[in-house]
């Protein structure tokens, strides 16, 4: 008998008045006691998805009906945390140190709501934990003189982990080590593990990366069974796989990437045509080579992207593909996937051709060979490529209109800048630049836009299965708050119940060059939701597209393979009904998944950066730099520095002129006395006064000689 949770959930929402007995759930959905095992199972899958809860009275009932939220439990510092609702859109609860319980950072939780304050605020206790987040801890080792601990690098797990002598792997005290935990904590003992692994002395250039990549779980090897598949893939494309594809490899064919990259998704050819231009991009055929289902397939669902360190990669694919067969490498045959794109003179899209092809490219360029054919003109260059040129230049003329399009309709345009980390040879940190973003990173850039916004039309016309990247409105208290803000400037938004994305680009556009254009640009950006993968389309605010996915990386984005395998099967007309539905069933655990990964691949590479960050600046205390305003709390400012693109704090306890009060709508931090203000965006002189390896912190001090703007009290 096939029970459907659909029927489940009706059945407790009729019930809304207590929870149900097991037996009471059977009689009442008609279920015979020879499937007792059946529904035991579906309502154990459904209380792990989060749809019911069982009470320890062995009762099942609705969350929403019993108070109760599950969600992730996100730790702080100080001992506190907030659950993080499964429910989009629900507010999220404060939990008092003393109401965690059991629970670690990260754990999939159900919380209590005990109290709402009158703001809308919620404060709760964890009552379970339905999953740990973790297995491992990353930390640096203490040795004491009967049990040894390991302080988790990561300061929101706020319980040290006990080890006694028998489990501590004979590390050494200040040795950075990975735990595995044997028992989690209770309210009365810290949790208790043993040391499976000794990454290094803390002063290694490489322990950031390496505390990262454990701390975060990622894999760094593959399973043998995929590494078994990848060694029977062929290294050349043959006759027989080229059967049935068209063949490109005549064309003139460049891909473009970063000096560093080794992965090639994406080539470009391009002609021009008596009324505009034919553009192609070829994308990487790597649904060729990685069967659904598959070893190789598996292992890359589970890592989701790819992760770029400073000084490490962790491939999605063995690099025997990614960096391969798999890799548009240059004078070497490759499958690909090309999205052919007519365009007029205007950079309008007047029609376009999906198909499966052969491509060559020619050359292998990078984004600064490209600006010196471009932009510097450099004569060795241009010569070097001559043969190139007349392609580079029909580039360049093509995205130039591509993007004026774009930004016309809407779509947000952020102009801030991003680090780079130099390092040495033994990799130490020696430098933090402006990341460079010129004319061919454009390039880039709107040719894959065009190539994802065709894809997802062509998809989403045929009214099958798809994976859709999807960026969902602002809420309208974010655009609220930003109204204020931009108030302080005369400016203001119109229709603010329904924002567009040209209201907010509108805006961007008046900034441009003011003083206060970076400050908008980051609490804008801050303002925004996180884009993420849906099966079901709502578009991309952020582009102001309506139909938007991604098929432009499928060696790096497990998304983007997704969307190989899907449009392959609607080109071929292959996909039948009993294929709809399943992949109609896949696609939103898939979306989620995948999202998932991504936000923590970001994170990853974020907090590996802030290590490197912080290290860099450990033997400048007592510098002196120029800075601005980056962020304002009550406790103090945050500086970031013009120079490095370093962020640090001057506490507020260290402006000693003033009591100061923070003014939310303002984002500035004023004197109750003085009216001396401290805003966001403002520029600002500081000293390193403290640089904190531990928590990987910078303290700064304020250079008392710099002034920000006195406010005069208006006249009532």
């Amino acid at each position: 008998m096939r029970i459907e949770k659909e029927a489940v959930l009706r059945e407790l929402e009729k019930k809304s008045d207590h929870p149900m007995l097991l037996k009471e759930l059977m009689r009442a959905l008609k279920v015979p006691k020879d499937a007792r095992r059946e529904i035991k199972k579906l309502l154990r899958k459904m209380i792990q998805e989060g749809e019911i809860i069982k009470t320890r009275g062995n009762r099942y009932g609705l969350p929403q009906k019993m108070n109760l939220v599950i969600g992730r439990l996100k730790g702080h510092r100080d001992g506190y945390g907030f659950v993080i609702p499964e429910t989009e859109g629900e507010p999220d609860i404060f939990i008092a140190a003393k109401k965690m319980e059991e629970a670690m950072h990260g754990d999939r939780v159900v919380a209590r709501i005990e109290a709402t304050k009158p703001d809308g605020r919620r404060e709760g206790r964890v009552i379970r934990v339905l999953e740990r987040a973790r297995k491992q801890i990353v930390g640096r080792y203490e040795k004491g003189r009967t049990v040894g601990f390991v302080i988790p690098a990561d300061k929101r797990i706020t319980s040290d982990l006990y080890v006694t002598p028998e489990n501590s792997l004979s590390a050494e005290t200040g040795e950075i080590v990975l735990a595995e935990i044997l028992s989690y904590p209770t309210k009365t003992r810290n949790p208790e593990g043993k040391i499976v692994k000794v990454l290094g002395k803390a002063d290694d250039p490489r322990i950031d990366t390496m505390m990262v990549v454990e701390s975060y779980g990622l894999p760094r090897d593959f399973p043998q069974e995929a590494m078994q598949e990848a060694d029977k893939i062929k290294e050349s494309v043959t006759a027989q796989m080229r059967r049935g594809r068209e063949d490109l490899r005549g064309l003139p064919t460049v891909t473009i990437d970063g000096e560093k990259a080794r992965d090639f998704d994406d080539a470009i050819s391009i002609e021009k045509t008596r009324k505009g231009y034919l553009l192609r991009v070829h994308i990487a055929d790597v649904s060729h080579y990685v069967p659904q289902g598959s070893a190789l397939d598996r292992e890359a669902y589970e890592r989701g992207t790819s992760v770029y360190f400073p000084d490490a990669v962790i491939p999605m694919f063995p690099e025997k593909l990614s960096n391969g067969i798999c890799s548009l490498n240059p004078k070497e045959d490759r499958l690909a996937m090309t999205a052919e794109m007519t365009f007029d003179a205007d950079g309008r899209r007047v029609g376009y051709k999906l198909y499966n092809s052969v491509i060559r490219s020619d050359e292998r360029m990078t984004y600064t060979a490209v600006r010196q054919i471009l932009v510097d003109r450099d004569q060795k260059v241009r010569e070097r490529y001559a043969a190139l040129l007349p392609q580079f230049e029909l580039m360049e003329r093509l995205a130039m209109q591509l993007r004026k399009n774009r930004l016309e309709r809407g779509s947000l345009d952020f102009d801030l800048p991003e680090p780079s980390i130099v390092l040495s040879l033994t990799g130490e940190t020696i430098d933090i630049i402006r990341e460079e973003r010129n004319v061919a990173h454009q390039i880039i850039e709107e040719f894959m836009l065009a190539a994802n916004e065709t894809v997802a039309e062509h998809m989403t016309a045929l009214e099958v299965p798809f994976l859709y990247r999807i960026h969902d409105p602002p809420t309208p208290t974010r655009i609220f708050e930003f109204n204020e803000l931009l108030k302080t400037f005369g400016l203001f938004l119109r229709d603010l119940e329904r924002i567009r994305p040209k209201s907010l680009s509108d805006v961007l556009d008046v900034v441009k060059g003011r003083p206060e254009e970076r400050l908008i640009n980051q609490i804008l950006l801050r303002s925004l939701k996180q884009a993420k993968y849906s099966a079901e389309n709502h578009g991309h605010f952020g582009l102001a597209s309506e139909e938007y996915t991604h098929f432009t990386s499928p060696i790096r984005r497990y998304p983007d393979l997704v969307v190989h395998r899907l449009l392959k099967k609607a080109l071929h007309q292959r996909m039948s009904q009993d294929e709809q539905e399943e992949w109609g069933r896949r696609l939103p655990e898939i979306g989620k998944h995948t999202s998932e990964r991504e936000r923590a691949s970001m994170e990853a590479e974020r907090e590996v950066i802030q290590r490197k960050k912080v290290k860099f600046m450990s033997d400048k205390v007592g510098a002196i730099y120029s800075g601005f305003i980056s962020g304002v709390a009550a406790y103090g400012l945050f500086v970031e520095l013009g120079s490095y693109f370093v962020e640090g704090l001057i506490h507020v306890s260290n402006l000693h002129d003033d009591y100061y009060i923070y003014d939310e709508k303002q984002h500035a931090l004023i004197g109750e006395h003085h009216r001396r203000t401290f805003r966001l965006g403002d520029p600002i002189q500081v000293r390193v006064d403290r640089v904190d390896l531990e928590n990987w912190q910078i303290d700064f001090g304020l250079m008392e000689e710099e002034k920000p703007r006195q406010r005069k009290r208006r006249s009532k």
